[in-house]
Order: C-alpha cells, then structure tokens, then sequence
C-alpha cells in the first residue's frame, strides 16, 4: 500500500510539475514582449496599452467560449460595462485611484455577466447567439439614454486618475499606464491559468464536452456556467477599466458590436480553449491591423479579410493551436 501511494504521488507530481514550469514560462514570455514592445515602440505605447486591455477582453471570451463552449457575440458588454463603472466612479464620485477604479471595474463586469450570463444562458446554439447580440444592443442604448451619467454619444470625460501608488502619474507618453496595463495582464493570467486547471476548470471543460453527463453525474450545469460568466465578466471588466484610465475617455464603442465580433476573431485566430493562443490572436490580429491600415488605408481590410481567411484554412486550431498540435505530433513520431 505504501509502494502504491508513493507512486500515484509521484505520478501526480509530474504533470503539476509541468503545469508550474508552464505557468513560469508563460510569465516569461508576456514579460519579454512587453519589454521589446517597450524599447521597440516607445512612442506607441498608447497602442500597445489598447492591446493589453483588448487581451483581457478576448481572454474573457476565451473563458466562457474556448473553456465552456458557450457562444457569444456580446461579450462586449462586460467590458464596457467596466470601463463605465471605472469612468463614472471618477467623474461623477471622485473616485481616482487607479487600483480602485479597476475594482470598481472589476465589480462592474462581474455584475454585467452575472445579468447578461443568466438571460444568454437560457438559450442554446444559435438562439444563445441572437439572445448575447440583444444583450450587447440592450446595453449600448441604455449607455446612449442615460446621457446624464455615461456622456450619450459625446463620451464621458474627466476621468483624471491620481498618480499610480501615489508616486507614477499618468503621463502623456503612456508609460506608467503601459507598465500598469503588463502587471495587470501579468496577474489576470496567472490567476486564470490556476482556474482554467483546477477541479472547476476542468468542469467546465466536461460541460464543453458533454453536459448531458456531467448533469447526469449530479453537477449543476447552468450555475457552473453561469459562474465562469461572472468571472469572465471580472476579466472583461479589467480590462474595460485599464482602457479608461489610460484614456481617460469612455465611449460608446466600448460597449460595440464591432469591438465584440473583432475580440471573437483575435480568438479564432491564436486558437481557442487557451489562454496563450487568446494572448497570441490579440497581438497578432492587432498589430497587422495597425500595420497594414497605415501602409495602405483604402484597402487595409482586403488584407485583414485575406489573413483570416488564410488562417482558417491552413491552420483551423488557430496559431497558436495548430503550433501546438504540429508539436505535439512531431514529438509522438520521435517517441
């Protein structure tokens, strides 16, 4: 008995092995990017800002989409809802300490999730899809009408965030809101990577695969969902918060059909059910964006259109997906 144990602990401790030396690598690799993103572009960080906030929004759609298989257009709408909560709290409460309106956003999202994820969940397939598009329009125009709080269509202003910790301001440049946005990023993914490969990860991966069993087993499938909801809408809310307070601006277009449909794509394309290929699909899609509409603003779309598609039919597990997979059976062959 005392053999057997020792070798189902040994057994276990291997793969939690991996799972650390992956979790270490993956930190490693945000914080090399983001520092070549820094030297290389030190007079665009405001883009690469945008690009940490959008991958918090694409790292929520991967939860709930990648993760649970819930189909959604309208994910949007927690991240705007964020990035209001954050905006109104300092322009209307006085409320701007950065760390404090992310919670504020953080709080804001998981509330947008838990109302959108309760009316989008009492669906399936293509109604789920119609019932999170309804959801995102129902928030875009309660954010027009309630002109008095959100701004309307003008946007609301005056969000002015205090200096970071009381020492970093929130200069012109957007360094210390670029160096806020990588920790944020940082710490959103270490604790998602827990989550995504904890007992409640792995349930929600079972509800992808098949609910009818996992129900029948005794778990509650709708309440599991609906919880990594909540979660997701956490993420997106972050997000939403980073993108007001390094612009200190909100608009309606956070809160767009646009912006949920292109976060979707960034999915598809680094590949979803992981957390890396959301970060990848990010970066990628919205570095080619801003690369190909400065060389060529007629007809940068064409382009766009021609990537993805060449994606989708050369590598339809996505970048980062299909990579892995090519990987994986490489090394099955050198077995």
């Amino acid at each position: 008995m005392a053999v057997l144990m020792n070798e189902t602990n040994v057994a276990g401790a291997v793969p939690r092995r991996k799972m650390e030396i992956g979790g270490l690598v993956g930190v490693a690799a945000i914080i090399v990017v983001a520092i070549i993103g820094y030297f290389l572009f030190p007079s665009n960080l405001a883009l690469l800002t945008r690009i940490i906030s959008t991958a918090l929004l694409v790292l929520s759609i991967d939860l709930v989409t990648g993760y649970c298989g819930i189909a959604t257009l309208g994910h949007a709408a927690l991240f705007g809802a964020g990035a209001y909560g954050a905006g109104i709290a300092a322009a209307h409460f006085g409320i701007t300490e950065p760390l404090t309106m992310t919670l504020i956003g953080a709080a804001a999202g998981a509330v947008a999730g838990l109302v959108s994820g309760a009316i989008v969940l009492r669906a399936h397939g293509l109604s789920q899809l119609v019932l999170s598009i309804a959801v995102i329009h129902l928030f875009h125009e309660a954010a027009n009408k309630a002109s008095g709080w959100t701004g309307g269509s003008d946007g609301l202003a005056d969000i002015m965030p205090d200096a970071l910790l009381g020492v970093f301001e929130f200069d012109l440049w957007g360094q210390t809101a670029y160096i806020y946005g990588v920790v944020l990023l940082l710490v959103v993914f270490v604790l998602l990577r827990m989550l995504v490969r904890s007992p409640f990860g792995m349930l929600c991966r079972g509800i992808k695969e098949d609910p009818i069993r996992v129900h029948a087993m005794g778990a509650s499938v709708n309440s599991t969902l609906l919880k990594m909801y909540v979660i997701s809408g956490m993420v997106a809310g972050v997000g939403g918060a980073l993108n007001a307070i390094s612009t200190q601006v909100v608009g309606l277009d956070s809160l767009s059909f646009t912006l949920s449909a292109e976060a979707l794509v960034m999915l598809v394309l680094g590949g979803t059910g992981s957390l890396f290929g959301a970060l990848i699909g990010t970066v990628t899609f919205m570095w080619f964006e801003d690369l190909v509409s400065a060389a060529n603003p007629f007809h940068w779309l064409t382009m766009v259109g021609a990537l993805l598609i060449a994606v989708v039919l050369f590598a339809p597990r996505g970048l980062y997906g299909t990579a892995q997979h090519l990987f994986s059976r490489r090394k099955e062959r050198s077995a």
